[in-house]
């Protein structure tokens, strides 16, 4: 009898046809059970992953955003351990395998994310840390204009090196290896956030059960940043301002946090307008930190 494999993955893909082919093509060797959700693309992305890999299960859904396609995914799947991935992501070798033998050796993790890296080879800063207030306003306001500033560094953990195992407050949501228990103890992804911020909110609420995450660069992948946005980057953006907003209405609710909401909607909607001019402006490339202009922090 076929033993079931220990780990599934799910690529969550819209509008990233050539991105999804080549993602699959890199988990040649894995031993894996995968599932590609196609959130509502015309570019012929199911129809070219059933022709190329017929032992891919496709998953076809209208455009309900990350979290729900995601989720949608891992109920289609079995393995105690769930990998969920952008479509613009290249596994190294071995990665799934590294991913889920971390969340074997300690029970304790819910989630275990890879180190990630730019096309060019420069490292993303994939697993940060959850800023107190000064840290949040000051990395807003200085981390296009000094990105190398000392709340910036913090919020994205640049004093660990990108090579070194250790725990996070949460991990980039491009890639995360998932353990199941813990995943359906909190509800999977809150389909309340359509794109962006997803992955944070997630992190706070296995931590709030528990569950503890961990970087392990063992295990790598390159990702090619917005693949599916780049095209309508100004919303991108307002979606993101967006999906801050309802994180801090979820996760800080005290008296303090309704007074000084309609300042950070504020400076939410300035964020945005600032980034869209800063790129159109400036393009993109690698900032001081390592971060490219086009990201979003």
């Amino acid at each position: 009898m076929t033993q079931r494999p220990r780990t599934a993955v799910v690529i969550v893909t819209h509008q990233t046809c050539d991105e999804a082919l080549t993602c699959l093509a890199s988990l040649d060797g894995e031993q894996a059970d995968v599932v590609v959700v196609d959130t509502g693309s015309s570019d012929g992305t199911a129809e070219a992953v059933r022709a190329a890999h017929p032992d891919v299960r496709v998953l076809e859904l209208a455009n309900a955003g990350f979290g729900r396609g995601a989720n949608a995914g891992v109920r289609v799947t079995s393995a105690p351990y769930v990998v969920v991935a952008n479509a613009d992501v290249r596994f190294g070798p071995a990665s799934v395998q590294h991913l889920a033998d971390a969340l074997d050796e300690d029970p304790s993790l819910g989630v275990v994310g890879p180190a990630v890296f730019y096309p060019d080879g420069q490292p993303q800063a994939s697993a940060r840390r959850l800023p107190d207030p000064i840290t949040a306003i000051a990395h807003g306001v200085l981390g296009r204009l000094a990105p190398a500033n000392r709340w910036t560094r913090r919020y994205r953990a640049l004093d660990h090196p990108h090579t070194q195992a250790r725990e996070a407050d949460w991990l980039s949501g491009c890639t995360l290896a998932l353990r199941r228990g813990a995943f359906e103890q909190v509800g999977g992804f809150d389909p309340g956030f359509h794109l962006y911020v997803e992955d944070i909110d997630l992190a706070v609420r296995l931590r709030a059960a528990g569950w503890r995450l961990r970087f392990e660069p063992d295990a790598w992948v390159e990702h090619d940043v917005g693949a599916s946005t780049s095209a309508a980057r100004w919303r991108a953006l307002v979606t993101h301002a967006r999906s801050l907003d309802l994180f801090l209405r979820r996760h800080h609710a005290g008296a303090l946090a309704v007074l000084v909401r309609p300042a950070l909607r504020v400076g939410l909607v300035a964020w945005a307008v600032v980034t869209w001019a800063w790129e159109r402006t400036l393009g993109g490339g690698h900032s001081p930190t390592g971060e490219r202009q086009a990201d979003i922090p």
